[in-house]
């Protein structure tokens, strides 16, 4: 299993009336944290796309609401690959506010898709190598 962590602070625009982050955005966090993790292991979405032609469509997203996160509080996005990808990676998210309790979790389930057709492909190699040292 690989796991990789980052820090995200709750801005205010993010927020809704009740000073809660707004359910819509946690998405976005979820997505920081998969960006973040690929960051980790020496890639990036950008480069993934420009220079190796594979894109990752998001295929399913689920997600849990436990407790509100609050404005200004700094969350720790928690993001894990429980096994090697093959048509598609699922990332497992787990959101923590400043005291360590959970605030969110889910998934999010994407498939490898060639830039130029537009087709789908297996998991690449050049993905893979960079994540077999962690399984």
């Amino acid at each position: 299993m690989f796991t990789h962590k980052t820090k995200v602070r709750v801005r205010y625009g993010e927020t809704d009336q009740m000073g809660y982050l707004y359910y819509g955005n946690y998405a976005q966090y979820f997505e920081v944290g998969r960006a973040e993790m690929i960051r980790s292991i020496g890639l990036t979405y950008r480069d993934m796309e420009k220079e190796h032609g594979v894109m990752m469509p998001v295929m399913s997203l689920n997600m849990r609401f436990v407790r509100p996160a609050l404005y200004d509080e700094l969350m720790t996005i928690t993001t894990s690959l429980r096994k090697l990808p093959e048509k598609t990676i699922t990332f497992h998210h787990e959101i923590f506010n400043e005291k360590n309790k959970l605030v969110n979790g889910g998934s999010v389930k994407l498939t490898f898709v060639d830039a130029n057709t537009m087709k789908s492909v297996s998991a690449p190699n050049f993905l893979l190598e960079k994540l077999k040292p962690h399984f």
